[in-house]
């Protein structure tokens, strides 16, 4: 792993700086490094990470992307991207929590976020067009993993992703964060912000919201109220049985990413226990999703 003396000389070398640069290393990311910078212009964020091939990102399209969110508004201003590092705006605000998202002031806002993301990054984008769809990152997992010590469910789990594929069914094609979690939500008391967007791709609204809800640990109440607020209806129970079974496919998906990420170990982490926090969060939903939508569940379209 790279020493943040490296990562020191990296960020100063940078040719976007006015003046001195300070830098001092900022807390977070799990597949990144990250640095706080003050010159003369002002305060940014310096990401330092290349591509990571075994999670699909590649930096080129989160560079395009990260554009195109700060062009729509959802995202801070990019100052400069090269190589392996992206150096955006600093926001002054507070990182949200899993209580803060649990609110229903909050719920709201996230929503009305969500829906600017989604309609509004596409008309900036430039360059390929990215898709993200978590039954393709399940299986990708599930091959990298096969024949290991951490691989010896694949079978199961594969049977498993079928079936709430399925019960998806067709979906609504938006540009989505799908990496929701409240760490990549930023208050600066006036508005939200959205970082991090090495996953971002068009795809379904529902894993967004899926995903929001399985990191935040949402009770049934408040992950009715979300869809609800999204869609501008209540939730019948065809589009609680698509939005159910993509909310467990975020938590299989994100127990596979971690036990991916425990085989190459590029931050510090314990991504064992996060595999299996997440693990056992899954096993539990799938469960309920089975007791109330049962076992042939399939999605009407």
């Amino acid at each position: 792993m790279t020493s943040v003396e490296d990562d020191l000389g990296r960020v100063s070398l940078l040719p976007c700086w006015q003046g001195s640069p300070r830098i001092e290393p900022l807390s977070g990311g799990l597949s990144n490094r990250n640095y706080r910078v003050r010159d003369s212009s002002g305060h940014w964020v310096v990401r330092l990470g290349g591509d990571v091939p075994e999670h699909g990102i590649v930096r080129a399209n989160d560079f395009a992307v990260s554009r195109a969110a700060a062009a729509a508004g959802v995202a801070p201003a990019v100052r400069h991207a090269e190589g392996d590092a992206l150096v955006i705006g600093f926001i002054d605000g507070r990182t949200l929590t899993e209580a803060d998202v649990q609110s229903e002031r909050m719920r709201h806002r996230i929503v009305d976020l969500l829906k600017r993301a989604h309609r509004g990054i596409g008309r900036h984008l430039r360059g390929p067009a990215v898709m993200f769809w978590a039954f393709h990152a399940v299986r990708d997992y599930a091959a990298q993993l096969d024949g290991t010590a951490d691989g010896r469910d694949l079978p199961r789990l594969m049977a498993i992703a079928d079936r709430l594929e399925q019960a998806v069914g067709p979906i609504d094609l938006v540009f989505g964060h799908n990496d929701l979690l409240p760490a990549n939500l930023i208050d600066d008391g006036k508005r939200l912000w959205l970082i991090d967007w090495e996953y971002a791709g068009y795809g379904s609204p529902l894993f967004d919201l899926g995903n929001l809800a399985s990191n935040s640990r949402y009770e049934d109440d408040a992950w009715h109220a979300l869809l609800a607020a999204y869609h501008d209806r209540a939730p019948d129970a065809t589009l609680l049985c698509r939005a159910d079974a993509m909310r467990v496919a975020s938590l299989l998906r994100e127990s596979l990413w971690a036990l991916v990420a425990k085989r190459h170990r590029r931050v510090a982490v314990d991504f064992a226990v996060y595999a299996a926090e997440y693990a056992g969060r899954f096993e539990s939903a799938y469960r309920r999703f089975v007791d109330l939508h049962g076992r042939s569940s399939v999605a009407a379209g």
